[in-house]
């Protein structure tokens, strides 16, 4: 950092200084890697891949993060050296934080009965950037996984810790990312159509959008049009805090107070998650037949497209 970039950003100068400092030196994962833990993750995740059940089976190598996590307790290897930095932004007035992405790379895959150590470090910390959000700095963790000595993967992870920035009068709806491997999706939704991807190889569907194939690896796919039948097969119901964005939208089933938000199963497989509407929201329940409709929502940055689930009459 430069004499002029320490004048104007004092607090990034001594945020620069916790670069290189051990976040944990010799953790120890609470739990070697376990067939219940794959079969969890797989069950959570859809992913029915054989590699990771029978005999021979190995972990997903995106669970690389799930076998260095301390829980709610943490870890005896913390150095407390990332807890100071996050109370130093804190106390600067950045009491927000997001998660902004992660890198893996995986170098063997991880089996049953590995036991796995690991060590981090506070890798980088940003200049002071101002986002949509508000003003902060992004910080970079990475942690290096190893078995017995060996280095097996290593996993970085952003956040951005920021201070809130004033929010307009009138918050608009937040739109869906859309990028280059979900753009089809939400084209389909623009026209009123639910266009699930559908493996050109092995004929398996999915949702979200991915691109390639859990199922097989193949990265060539169509697509089929849902038909909108499905069923709730979980749910949770909001009921703090109120968006206005939300009930402020111009349809009587949005207006403040709690709503229903399901994961819900279609006719052709997959699950998607979005609201149920034209159902009191204590009347929700797994099972209960819905069907997709499209709401389109209008506020200062124009108009927006989304597919809602409405609750079929009779059908509780």
């Amino acid at each position: 950092m430069s004499t002029a970039d320490v004048v104007s950003d004092p607090l990034g100068a001594r945020l620069k200084a916790y670069e290189g400092a051990p976040a944990a030196v010799a953790g120890v994962g609470k739990d070697p890697v376990n067939a219940p833990m794959i079969r969890h993750w797989c069950e959570a995740m859809g992913d029915t891949n054989p590699a990771y059940s029978g005999p021979d089976a190995i972990a997903p190598p995106t669970m690389l993060q799930a076998w260095t996590m301390g829980g709610l307790s943490g870890h005896e290897g913390r150095t407390g050296a990332y807890d100071e930095l996050l109370a130093l932004l804190d106390t600067s007035g950045c009491t927000a934080v997001v998660a902004t992405d992660c890198e893996q790379e995986y170098l063997r895959p991880l089996r049953p009965g590995d036991r796995v150590t690991f060590d981090s470090v506070i890798e980088s910390v940003s200049g002071r950037k101002t986002t949509k959000l508000g003003t902060g700095y992004f910080v970079t963790t990475r942690t290096d996984v190893r078995v017995e000595g060996e280095l097996v993967g290593t996993h970085r992870f952003r956040i951005l810790k920021y201070a809130p920035a004033r929010r307009p009068p009138k918050a608009a709806r937040p739109r869906p990312v859309v990028n280059g491997d979900n753009a089809g999706f939400w084209q389909g939704v623009s026209e009123h159509r639910l266009l699930i991807q559908r493996c050109a190889d092995c004929g398996a569907v999915r949702h979200p959008w991915l691109p390639g194939c859990n199922a097989c690896g193949c990265l060539d796919w169509d697509t089929v049009e849902a038909s909108g039948a499905g069923t709730v097969y979980s749910y949770v119901v909001m009921h703090h805090p109120p968006f206005p964005a939300f009930t402020d939208s111009g349809h009587a089933a949005d207006a403040a107070g709690p709503y229903a938000v399901a994961l819900v199963e279609l006719a052709e497989g997959v699950r998607m998650v979005s609201n149920v509407v034209g159902v009191p929201y204590d009347k929700v329940r797994i099972g209960l037949p819905v069907r997709a409709e499209f709401r389109t929502y209008e506020d200062a940055e124009g108009a927006l497209v989304l597919p809602v689930f409405r609750g079929v009459e009779g059908g509780e």
